[in-house]
């Protein structure tokens, strides 16, 4: 199995397709918002073309409506790279979501079902709160989740406060007895994009304003209209919000457009620490870490280095 991850606007996917492309390969989706159908620009979903190249499986495949958990996700994935390899084909799992990537690389612990009044109210103290007083109520009650998560990292501070009060244990101490992943019987290949900041910045820059010229206000206009939970992971992708916020005359266009690509470029900051720290510098296994931004260019350098994997 060959791993694909790097942060947002890496070019990752572009790389993802190549390498399907010449090693009979099933590119499956590792990234939270691509599963959902709703959003194909906003997302940078691939697009007719790409799947006309080769095969791609778990992108558009949920509802808005619904949530997909990094286990929900796990199960999805384990699914299709069973399939793929009994096609004899070569899985080929591409995304910037940590948290997916490691549940199937490493594993996830075996928390109980949260009964619903106890998400519910989770959700409703945060709304009320504000994500910085919520991380701080967090921090007093569990200071080791607390100093894990980004204040505005919504959806794992709401997960890590109702984990405290449903077990009444901190959602650390669940990890720390978390079962191998799939994937942990599997030889894995990974191959990591770091781009240097300023070019990564300058991608996702010049991506948003692509979307926003590619449907991505016509999009968010629909999504809009179907008046979903504004809790539910869709309603929080990037760009959503503030094309929102334009659509509905509180600002410009342009300044909506700045808004996300800062948005953007935040979440894409992120991302670079989270697979420097946790994929690019860990040692042993098939790895190979491009410092750059893709271009066509590695695609020859990858293949081969995969090939001396196989």
């Amino acid at each position: 199995m060959i791993v694909v991850g790097g942060p947002t606007a890496s070019g990752k996917s572009a790389l993802a397709l190549g390498l399907a492309e010449a090693l009979d390969g099933v590119v499956i989706n590792a990234d939270s918002m691509q599963v959902y159908r709703d959003l194909s620009v906003l997302t940078a979903r691939p697009g007719p073309a790409d799947l006309a190249r080769a095969t791609h499986r778990l992108y558009g495949v949920l509802d808005g409506a619904e949530r997909c958990s990094a286990a929900r996700w796990r199960g999805l994935a384990e699914a299709e790279i069973a399939k793929a390899h009994a096609a004899g084909r070569l899985p080929i799992v591409c995304g910037g979501t940590g948290l997916y990537l490691r549940a199937l690389m490493e594993g996830l612990a075996e928390i109980p079902p949260m009964p619903e009044p106890v998400r519910a109210e989770a959700m409703a103290l945060h709304a009320r709160l504000g994500g910085a007083a919520f991380h701080d109520r967090l921090a007093a009650r569990d200071p080791a989740m607390a100093a894990r998560l980004h204040p505005g990292d919504t959806q794992r501070l709401i997960r890590a406060w109702e984990v405290l009060a449903a077990t009444g244990r901190s959602l650390a101490d669940w990890q720390q007895g978390t079962a191998p992943g799939p994937a942990a019987g599997w030889r894995v290949g990974t191959i990591v994009l770091i781009p240097p900041r300023d070019a990564l910045y300058a991608a996702c820059d010049a991506r948003f304003r692509r979307m926003v010229e590619n449907g991505g206000i016509e999009e968010v206009r629909a999504l809009l209209d179907r008046h979903l939970d504004p809790g539910l992971p869709v309603m929080k992708a990037l760009g959503v919000r503030e094309i929102g916020n334009f659509l509905s005359g509180e600002i410009p266009l342009e300044t909506a457009i700045a808004r996300a690509q800062q948005a953007t470029r935040n979440y894409a900051k992120r991302q670079l620490t989270w697979f420097r720290n946790q994929m690019a510098g860990k040692s042993g296994g098939d790895r190979h870490v491009i410092d750059a931004q893709y271009s066509e260019k590695f695609s020859s350098e990858t293949l081969s280095i995969i090939r001396e994997w196989r």
